[in-house]
């Protein structure tokens, strides 16, 4: 096949079947994937070049009809890349062993499930009950998060991920409500020769935060960081050699940046907790007339105080004059990049599974998807959600060691 040298999508295809097509498959595994019905999911965890390589590898794959069709993939991409084309959700369950999704399982989704079936997905673990956990148990359900998903580096390569594209698209959802057809201030980020750059201040110096940066710096704005942690405020100036300002975000500093800020990018964490709102109801009342909040943690409840979480649909609202875009979702905007991003990230992880045997003997043998194993064999394995629901768990190490 003629590669075109700007085809970014195939050039990344190509690299990962490089390093991939020759594994070593011990098992054949039978991999479903259904069709996200959650509200404004767009993404599918598998490419149809995803799907080639786990055929290529001896995996049979299952797709629900019309899966990908809002990450621009058709049905007839997938039947071409060995995929068999399912017609209900039902059906893909009952066809397979380890079902990839992209949300979390709906109450119907949970009613699929058949006894000792895997699931990768994200958890949403804010948003879950008990009652959604104790499903999984009672059905002896494997359940790996993607927000679990930790190498040996300590790195959570899902969630960087995410969190990579949702600082890149934050900045560009800023720049087109700045503009006078979305009733902004009718500014460009970068400017022009002879008219100043419109400022950009980042609240948080993490992965959103520094991806948030660079695109605002590749449009030319002036950038502002600020954080409460120092070490995270050096790391991002020497990472971007110096071409952003840093503050600690305390009262003044924060007071003082909101008033001459064309757009604000939240993107302040808490690991393992609500996100801290730094930004006062008083601090918006003072911003500039038609300039932007784009808040990227609302679903960790925002940092921001007017801030409200929004849809894809309906994604914006007026605050004392301030647009705010607070959509908790945002790589979902982007399916077709996101899709092939994840894909990226799963597919190696697919691979291992067979290599190793299956999903228990790679959970034993790999550390990022053990990690991210939260319930195994009808035990909740992760401590955070045993604290939030107050139930028991057993160490996923010793459910394995023991061989339940």
């Amino acid at each position: 096949m003629e590669l075109n040298p700007l085809d970014t999508e195939q050039i990344g295809l190509k690299t990962l079947e490089k390093h991939l097509i020759r594994s070593s498959t011990k098992v054949s595994l039978k991999i479903g994937l259904p069709k996200e019905i959650s509200n404004d999911e767009k993404r599918i965890s598998l490419t149809p070049g995803g799907v080639s390589i786990l055929r290529g590898n001896g995996h049979e794959v299952y797709i629900e009809k019309g899966a990908g069709e809002e990450a621009n993939f058709s049905d007839r991409d997938y039947a071409d890349a060995g995929a068999e084309i399912a017609y209900s959700t039902q059906d893909v369950f009952k066809k397979s062993e380890l079902i990839l999704k992209v949300a979390p399982l709906t109450s119907d989704e949970l009613e699929y499930l058949e006894p000792e079936q895997s699931i990768i997905s994200a958890l949403h673990m804010g948003n879950q009950n008990e009652a959604y956990v104790q499903a999984l148990i009672e059905k002896s359900i494997t359940g790996i998060a993607y927000e679990f998903i930790k190498d040996r580096d300590n790195e959570f390569p899902i969630v960087r991920m995410m969190h990579e594209i949702t600082g890149s698209i934050a900045v560009q959802k800023a720049a087109h409500y700045l503009e006078n057809q979305s009733l902004g201030q009718g500014i460009m980020l970068g400017g022009i020769s002879g008219v100043p750059p419109a400022t950009v201040v980042i609240l948080g110096a993490g992965i959103t935060g520094e991806y948030a940066a660079r695109t605002a710096l590749g449009y030319g704005a002036q950038v502002f960081v600020m954080d409460t942690n120092l070490n995270a405020l050096r790391r991002l100036e020497n990472a971007l050699d110096r071409r952003i300002i840093t503050a600690v975000a305390n009262e003044q500093y924060l007071s003082s940046a909101l008033k001459f800020a064309d757009v604000i990018i939240g993107a302040a964490v808490a690991e393992g907790d609500r996100s801290p709102c730094w930004v006062t109801e008083d601090m918006v009342a003072g911003m500039k007339p038609g300039s932007v909040i784009v808040d990227t943690v609302i679903d960790q409840g925002g940092c921001i105080a007017t801030s409200r979480a929004t849809t894809h649909s309906n994604p914006i609202y007026k605050a004392f004059d301030v647009t705010h875009y607070c959509v908790p979702n945002m790589p979902a905007d982007v399916a077709r990049t996101a899709t092939y991003a994840l894909n990226n990230v799963l597919v190696p992880y697919v691979l291992a599974i067979g290599d190793a045997g299956g999903v228990k003997e790679c959970l034993w043998a790999n550390t990022a998807l053990r990690n991210g194993a939260y319930v195994y064999k009808k035990h909740l394995t992760k401590k955070s959600l045993a604290q939030l629901f107050q139930m028991d768990y057993r160490d996923i190490e010793m459910l394995i060691a023991s061989k339940i």
